[in-house]
């Protein structure tokens, strides 16, 4: 068991030592949930019941060489069930929705293998207002802020230099000079204005650069991106088209209910199309350590996901597993979306970006980009990619035009 404390609880415990507004938090390791030694815990969280909520952030000795985000942060109950909940649910997403992300990483960027049994947790009273993440870029501090859930009128997450609150500029200068290190620094602000500590990551190993230009070319009707320094960027694209993949499905559960038919599949052949089409997506982002995904047909085809998900009924047995194995899938396609660092589809989609998706020191270098076209082109934007060839595996440019267009180009 590695007893190593974790870099965000180091250097949170170093920030509150020296007088920073950190809230009031505990570190609780492994070997306490593994002991059931929950008596510091339980201290800390009877202080705290008048709350009833608690935030419990990840906290692997190993975390700190990840991307930030990799690992969750959940609100809970304040109390020791709700703790346990909390970490349970940390390490199942990390073995499930974060796992290609995980996979991605240690393939990628070289980041360490690790037992998922030693996760720790920080404990912090839950602190109710927005996320705002500051670094210094190129000699000058940036400030992200993230949408604030008590808002009805929602703004996208973005990037300023002159933050709502001068105090955050020599905070956060403050808070690197006593660290000693470039570091990415996680504020919450309260709705009372109270600005709060609650992250700090060792940025200081990190570098910031990027890209070039074009030929084969179709022009696009916008493009939604955080940054704006580039205009150019290459990836590797994945063409997604899973209206045409729920017509293969329904074709053949179709073959499968003609009884004239001779040679037929059975519901394992069918089975094994879908785990094929996800194999295939997991393989592709673990080729690339950043692509592209060209969306023909995502999550828009309700009515054909109806037909296959039903198709069966008659055979409950068979049914279900197709059901399950569909309803799976949909989960799979998030999965493999969350690794795109280029969504390209019609304007009905967007990347929904959480705080370090936004502006974290990982985004730095390739920020993530949505770039679309209106929804009633679809059909003739559509039409367009195929007419010029463009298939999964192909290198694609982007290039953004003095208008703001985005040209999408096929090398």
């Amino acid at each position: 068991m590695e007893n190593k404390m974790p870099e965000k609880a180091n250097l949170l415990e170093k920030l509150q030592k020296i007088g920073f507004n950190v809230p009031e938090f505990i570190y609780v390791p492994a070997e306490k949930f593994i002991n059931e030694d929950f008596q510091q815990l339980d201290s800390f969280l009877d202080k705290h019941r008048e709350s009833y909520k608690v935030i419990a952030r990840s906290a692997h000795p190993l975390e700190s060489k990840y991307k930030g985000g990799t690992f969750d942060s959940l609100e809970t109950y304040a109390d020791i069930g709700g703790i346990k909940y909390a970490r349970n649910r940390i390490i199942k997403l990390a073995q499930t929705s974060k796992r290609l992300s995980i996979r991605r990483q240690q393939r990628f960027n070289h980041a360490p293998d690790f037992d998922m049994n030693e996760m720790g947790v920080i404990v912090m009273p839950f602190v109710n207002g927005s996320s705002v993440m500051a670094k210094m870029i190129a000699n000058q501090w940036e400030f992200g802020y993230c949408k604030n859930r008590d808002h009805k009128v929602q703004r996208e997450p973005y990037i300023t230099r002159v933050p709502h609150d001068r105090k955050l500029v020599k905070l956060s200068i403050d808070i690197q000079k006593a660290l000693g290190f470039r570091c990415e620094i996680e504020y919450i602000i309260s709705t009372e204005g109270e600005i709060y500590v609650v992250q700090a990551k060792d940025i200081s190993n990190i570098e910031t650069l990027e890209e070039k230009e074009s030929e084969r070319s179709i022009k696009l009707d916008g493009i939604r991106r955080i940054r704006k320094r580039k205009n150019y960027r290459e990836r590797p694209v994945y063409v997604m088209n899973n209206k045409a993949f729920y017509i293969h499905i329904i074709s053949l559960c179709e073959d499968l209910l003609q009884e004239s038919k001779k040679t037929k599949p059975d519901i394992n052949d069918i089975l094994s199309s879908i785990r094929a089409y996800e194999k295939g997506l997991e393989s592709f982002a673990l080729r690339h350590p950043r692509f592209a995904v060209l969306g023909f047909s995502i999550q828009d085809t309700g009515e054909l996901y109806q037909i296959a998900s039903h198709y069966l009924d008659d055979s409950p047995e068979l049914q279900k597993e197709l059901s399950q194995a569909l309803h799976n899938f949909l989960y799979r396609i998030d999965i493999f979306l969350a690794e795109a660092d280029t969504l390209i589809a019609k304007d009905k989609f967007r990347i929904n970006l959480c705080s370090h998706d936004a502006y974290g020191i990982d985004s730095v270098r390739n920020p993530l980009w949505s770039v679309y076209w209106h929804i009633d082109r679809h059909d003739s934007v559509v039409k367009e990619f195929s007419r010029l060839g463009f298939k999964t595996g192909d290198t694609i440019g982007i290039d953004i035009d003095a208008e703001g267009h985005p040209i999408v180009c096929r090398h």
